[in-house]
């Protein structure tokens, strides 16, 4: 009988209105790849199979944190007992449709049951990701950019035209400021210029666990200069900073950009690194602020405070290690080469 069972989609959306930029591209993306391959979350979707085709181009920790959000909103609508009962109408009608007798507990069965299979689909444990516990990270998978490598990735959009004074805010505000791609996304006009103590400070509304902080400029209120260029050029008085472009570059559009857009934007410029050109992750941003301002003389503590972290476990983390000649050893052990070594 659960061939019977249609119900009304209408009112659960899975993408709902009150969802962050985060939230709002996970759900997108994962109802995009349902309709390509003629699935619909309301008929036990099949989330291991959507694990393995994020795993394709994402990290484990980032496919973990599209299966939560995905998870976490499916098993919202399921408590709902505004799906419950539409669930319940649904189900009368087919049967109704189907001219076949049934009692108010055949409703409740058929009800209890929908919902459990879909609540089992949710498990995590039928979708597991399984995230590897390493000890050390190399530089190339957690860059830290010098001085000269910020400087030159801050450069590389120029200003002599209105995406690359834009992409110069963007890049500059995230090496100044230490905020992350969907909270540089978020930023608006009236968050700009807050202050905190007598200091000129960004003002981040929604961080990570929607904790709201302040990040203080210092040194580096430069970066002030550079993005009010942009809002004049752009003719941008109020909402969103930072914003994308319809074709041709030349008109803005009126919402902000999304974090992948920043990613995107990144991936534009690729910088010298060990000899090679390579692009460097949002997030590899962050890592340079903290490393560059701890090595300039900034305190861990305060380091945390603008970074938004809960432990200074994880703040110690992301300045990296500074010192890895300590885990030099000595050559303790020696062998003669001489029989394998070719004069040249």
């Amino acid at each position: 009988m659960t061939d019977l069972i249609p119900y009304f989609e209408k009112g659960f959306d899975l993408v709902p209105g009150d969802a962050n930029k985060d939230q709002a591209s996970r759900l997108q993306a994962f109802q995009t790849w349902l309709k390509a391959n003629n699935y619909s979350w309301h008929t036990e979707p099949d989330l291991s199979a959507y694990r393995d085709h994020l795993l394709k181009r994402l990290k484990p920790s980032s496919v973990k944190a599209h299966l939560g959000t995905i998870r976490s909103r499916i098993n919202k609508i399921l408590r709902s007992n505004d799906f419950r009962d539409s669930l319940e109408i649904g189900i009368r009608e087919a049967l109704d449709l189907a001219d076949q007798v049934y009692r108010p507990a055949d409703i409740e069965a058929l009800v209890n049951r929908k919902i459990t299979r879909l609540q089992n689909a949710m498990d995590p444990e039928n979708s597991r990701v399984d995230v590897p516990n390493i000890q050390d990270i190399p530089d190339s998978a957690q860059r830290r950019l010098t001085h000269d490598q910020a400087n030159a990735l801050i450069a590389a959009p120029g200003l002599d035209t209105l995406r690359g004074l834009r992409d110069t805010a963007i890049i500059a505000l995230m090496l100044t400021t230490g905020i992350r791609a969907a909270e540089a996304a978020a930023v608006e006009v009236c968050d700009l210029r807050k202050k905190y103590g007598g200091e000129l400070a960004l003002h981040v509304r929604h961080g990570k666990g929607d904790k709201s902080r302040l990040v203080v400029y210092g040194g580096m209120d430069w970066v002030l200069i550079v993005i009010e260029a942009w809002l004049d050029q752009a003719g941008i008085q109020e909402g969103p900073v930072f914003r994308g472009f319809y074709r041709g570059s030349k008109t803005i559009r009126p919402q902000g950009i999304t974090t992948r857009a920043v990613e995107m934007i990144l991936e534009c410029y690729p910088i010298p690194i060990d000899g090679k050109m390579e692009t460097v992750a949002p997030h590899d941003l962050r890592r340079t602020y903290a490393k560059l301002n701890y090595l300039a003389g900034m305190d861990p503590i305060s380091l945390k405070q603008n970074l938004g972290h809960e432990s200074l476990e994880t703040t110690t983390g992301y300045i990296g290690t500074l010192d890895a000649s300590a885990r030099r050893p000595p050559a303790v052990l020696t062998l003669n080469l001489n029989g394998i070594i070719k004069e040249r």
